[in-house]
């Protein structure tokens, strides 16, 4: 702050501060320091709590979804390993955490949201079947009769919403019927294919834009 933005005694900063976020008003500046007093809390909407499963898929393209899903404000984001996911990617997705995390951490802070989501180790679908949420939808190509608008609008009475996004080359019939079985709402985005990133900014986007 010091140096690129050449900041200046009295300027005015909103600071995330934990779990809120404050007016903050610079009172000292050194080349190494900038010391800031803290004054009212801004008070900001409460929006849904979006768990995002993302089946994981080629990492330069799922790396700028995270970054995109994160400044649309998802509060947890769990890589999934599917059927369809590449075997490479998949033993090597572990490896990508840190990489994930800062990618969050930074997109984060760009947004000015109050704190990173959650970035969680890869797990397989047994596990994402069994994540939590009040409304669990899983987004499929193949599920046309219900769009993810109507899948929202269902039951309205939760805050918190789970999405599963597949891999490249989509769900299996089987892993389609698991998530069914498990007590899922299937649903689409439409008759487009979309790539998995698009697919995966476009109903975080839906989402928040329902409230």
């Amino acid at each position: 702050m010091a140096r690129v933005l050449r900041a200046r005694i009295g300027q005015e900063f909103d600071i995330s501060a934990g779990s809120q976020v404050r007016r903050g008003r610079i009172t000292t500046i050194d080349p190494e320091r900038v010391e800031f007093e803290l004054g009212e809390e801004i008070a900001s909407p409460s929006p849904p709590r979006v768990t995002l499963a993302l089946a994981i898929f080629k990492f330069d393209r799922m790396e700028w979804a995270i970054e995109k899903c994160t400044e649309l404000g998802v509060s947890t984001i769990v890589p999934l390993i599917a059927q369809r996911t590449n075997t490479h990617l998949a033993s090597s997705a572990s490896r990508r955490v840190e990489r994930w995390r800062r990618i969050v951490r930074q997109a984060a802070e760009q947004s000015r949201q109050v704190q990173p989501p959650e970035m969680r180790a890869p797990i397989k679908l047994k596990d994402a079947i069994a994540l939590p949420g009040h409304r669990r939808i899983l987004l499929s190509e193949g599920q046309q009769e219900t769009t993810l608008i109507e899948a929202l609008q269902s039951d309205a009475t939760g805050s918190d919403v789970v999405l599963a996004l597949g891999p490249e080359g989509g769900w299996t019939d089987g892993e389609v019927e698991r998530f069914r079985a498990g007590g899922w709402l299937t649903a689409s985005l439409g008759n487009a294919i979309l790539r998995a990133e698009t697919a995966a900014i476009a109903t975080t986007a839906v989402v928040f834009a329902l409230g």
